[in-house]
């Protein structure tokens, strides 16, 4: 077992950060102890810790930078990460350090990657005994042999009661998320969401696995069930449907949302799952609703009464992103290793709500790269401040947040894992049907599982098939299960001839956007564009 220290010299051992007390390493019963304690937040039926983010329900991707420094000025995407200073950053730096002398810290050695190969120490040094307990979900353990000896390689500090100085500290506004990579140091300020620290290891793995010729992916996966050679990954944003659909209670899971792709097959870079808890249900999706009763389960933003702790699951007045971070072995058909084989299928899942894509459309390796890179979604609300409605947008390599590189970077290294390993390339609506948002409605949840169903057990490949008259994709014409005419949206809609503008002016959206990629792209791929 891992055994919990407090520092007596109240300095860490790594970057001398002195601090009032450093409770390092401990383990779920005395992190739920210490947040309760504090007043961080509530013990709730099952064990589970109840607290809220106050201000920032979601990410704030617009207070993100990257330091820029010779080291790094020709590799990252500076029109997707903003720059700071190197001598901003080191005022932020010993500014932050100063305010924290007078706090209690929390400590967790962890690690990122499953795969012992592409392994990624992380120190993270939190101010709340409940960020600690999260991100002992999210990230994987060391063994405890381990951890005497534990040398980070990189440390993150997440100080939520410390406001940035715009005209100090060179950013936007008081909150703050900043990677340097000189320092291998990741900055955390004003804002007590939790995803930060995760999506900041993220961020910081899509800089440096491509090196090595990994191709690090926000996607969920499984694997059949005994058949780690049978794979499936699925890209996506937030609200898309990656942790849902990927919990296949047919099949292994392998991981809700980071992973790794190398020349050994797939990777869970994480330890956990975050889920989306809005509206859960115990029937649709019984394991991940389970998990909100158990010990150490963190509950996020959920409301609650108060005398008898039962969550209201539709209740959204905080925010419409309530989640629940917890640790994968909850989940009783989740791996034990957090590998996989090569993708057999990469199912790239979009919510359309402008309500003109198929439920399910195969693609050929140009269609998925064109698919890739223009990451169509729509922003569902309360992912990102201020997003209160599904907002149609393009966030490339379904990941744009978190990608310091060049998003060809990403595609050419994805084109390349497909050719080699001959996996078959699938785009999935889960958005809307028979009418755009506000008049459609969701796709049904029982149509897309039936699809996927079909198109990871091979009889969906086997069927026939119509080309898309837009986007000249392949839809299949039946499926056992499914209405035939969901398969097709534009029999969906009450005026067809609503639909053909609808279609007309989503397909000038994705023209108007991929023009930024093809001076970058190969010919196969320019000439799937639409």
């Amino acid at each position: 077992m891992t055994k919990a220290r407090v520092n007596p010299s109240m300095t860490l051992t790594h970057q001398g950060i002195e601090v009032a007390r450093a409770y390092y390493n401990l383990l779920e019963p005395a992190l739920v102890e210490k947040a309760v304690a504090r007043g961080e937040g509530r013990l709730g039926l099952g064990g589970a810790f109840l607290c809220e983010t106050g201000q920032f329900t979601g990410r704030s991707p617009k207070d993100k930078f990257v330091v820029r420094t010779p080291s790094v000025e020709n590799t990252i995407w500076w029109e997707n990460n903003a720059p700071m200073a190197p001598e901003a950053f080191d005022l932020l730096h010993a500014d932050m350090l100063n305010h924290l002398k007078s706090q209690e810290v929390f400590v967790q050695d962890l690690y990122a990657g499953a795969d012992p190969i592409h392994r990624l120490d992380v120190r993270m040094v939190t101010e709340l005994a409940w960020h600690g307990l999260f991100i002992r979900h999210l990230l994987r353990r060391p063994e405890a042999a381990e951890l005497g000896s534990f040398t980070p390689d990189w440390t993150v500090i997440n100080c939520p009661s410390f406001k940035a100085d715009p005209a100090r500290h060179g950013c936007r506004t008081e909150t703050v998320i900043a990677l340097n990579f000189d320092k291998k140091t990741i900055l955390i300020g004003n804002t007590a969401y939790a995803g930060e620290n995760k999506k900041a290891v993220f961020t910081l793995l899509n800089y440096l696995l491509p090196e090595k010729g990994v191709m690090a992916m926000h996607c969920s996966a499984n694997h059949a069930i005994g058949n780690p050679v049978d794979t499936a990954v699925f890209f996506g944003l937030s609200g898309t449907g990656k942790t849902t659909l990927s919990a296949d209670p047919s099949r292994t899971l392998i991981g809700d949302d980071e992973h790794g792709w190398s020349d050994r097959g797939t990777f869970n870079f994480e330890g956990g799952c975050y889920a989306k808890t809005i509206n859960l249900s115990p029937e649709a999706e019984p394991e991940i609703f389970a998990t909100t009763h158990r010990f150490a389960t963190v509950v996020e933003n959920m409301v609650y009464d108060p005398e008898t702790l039962e969550i209201d699951f539709a209740d959204d007045s905080l925010t419409a992103n309530t989640r629940c971070a917890y640790p994968l072995d909850y989940i009783s058909n989740a791996s034990a290793t957090g590998l996989g084989g090569h993708p057999k299928h990469v199912v790239m899942l979009t919510c359309d709500a402008f309500g003109v894509l198929p439920p399910i459309a195969r693609l050929t390796p140009a269609q998925a790269m064109y698919h890739f890179l223009s990451g169509f979604t729509s922003k569902v609300a309360g992912t990102e401040r201020g997003v209160t409605e599904p907002s149609p947008t393009f966030s490339t390599c379904f990941g744009a947040p978190f990608m310091p590189r060049r998003p060809e970077v990403y595609g050419k290294l994805l084109e390349e894992k497909i050719a080699k390993f001959g996996a078959s390339c699938w785009l999935v609506n889960t958005g809307w049907t028979g009418g755009a948002y506000g008049t459609g409605r969701r796709m049904p949840i029982k149509a897309t599982r039936a699809l996927l169903a079909a198109a990871l057990d091979g009889s969906l490949g086997a069927g026939q098939f119509r080309r898309d008259p837009n986007f000249g994709f392949e839809v299949p014409v039946s499926v056992p299960g499914v209405d035939e005419a969901l398969l097709d949206p534009r029999r969906t809609w009450a005026d067809a001839q609503a639909y053909d503008a609808q279609a007309k002016k989503l397909m000038s959206m994705f023209a108007a956007n991929f023009e930024q990629y093809l001076p970058f792209i190969d010919a196969d791929v320019r000439a799937a564009a639409i």
